[in-house]
Order: structure tokens, then sequence, then C-alpha cells
């Protein structure tokens, strides 16, 4: 029995909190090491990662809904865990970075891109496991029989 990542069934609000877990662990390890001195990134490093959290957990997302048992539901678990998600890690980044998203340059349009490929990307899935159920409900009384 294979214990691949994508076999298993993954609740949409589990997935937002492990990856924003992740996003303010990131954050706050920057926020010590630019307090130590230890570097100095660019002031919107935390914004960085709050978008690249949300790109990581909006193809997950996408690509684990293939599992779900019944896709309406995991349509609304997933929006409703992406705005959470979207809202507290623009929190934190705020908090860390001092910044806030109108003055944080082109991330406010990196935020909108995102969220439209997010709703983009479970669509895609959706039409292509309908697709692949339709395939496998089909009888094929007469296949096309190939020319020799």
């Amino acid at each position: 029995m294979s214990n691949s990542l994508f076999q298993g069934k993954f609740n949409p609000f589990r997935q937002a909190l492990l990856i924003l877990g992740a996003s303010i662990t990131f954050m706050l390890l920057e926020f010590l090491f630019r307090q130590m001195h230890l570097f100095n990134p660019d002031p919107l490093f935390a914004w960085s990662i709050a978008t690249a959290s949300l790109l990581f957990f909006a193809i997950f997302n996408s690509v684990l809904s293939l599992r779900a048992d019944s896709f309406s539901k995991y349509w609304s678990q997933s929006m409703y865990s992406y705005l959470g998600m979207a809202f507290l890690n623009s929190l934190a980044a705020w908090m860390f970075s001092s910044i806030s998203l109108n003055d944080a340059g082109s991330y406010k349009s990196i935020y909108v891109v995102i969220s439209i490929g997010f709703l983009v990307f479970l669509s895609i899935v959706n039409f292509i496991k309908k697709i692949v159920q339709f395939a496998e409900k089909e009888e094929w009384n007469h296949p096309r029989q190939r020319r020799k």
C-alpha cells in the first residue's frame, strides 16, 4: 500500500492551517534574523512569503481536490480556507514588515492574480474530473476499429 500524498483525502482547513503555520514560521525567522542583524533582507520579504504560501495553497489544494468525494463541499471549504489564509497571511506580513498591502507595491496585484488563478485552477480540475467521470460511465458498445 502506497503512502503517497495524493492517495489520501485532505481537509482544506487543515491544508490552510499547515501552510499558514509554515508561512508565519518563515516570517518569524526572517524577523528574528533581521533583529539580530544576521542579514538584511528586502523590507517586503514577509509579503513574498505570504504570496508564495498563497500560491502553494492554490496549487496543492486544486490538485488534492481530485480526491474529494463531494466537490461542492470541497469547493466551499476551499474558498473559506483561502479567504481566511489570505487575510491572516496579510495580517502577519503587515505585522512583521510594518508595511500595509497598499504600500507593498506590486504585491497587491499579485494577491489578485493568485486569487483569480486559484479559482481557475479549481475550475479546471473540476472540469477534468467531470470529463473523466463521464468517460468512465460511458458504454463503449462499438469501439472504433483501427485500420491496419
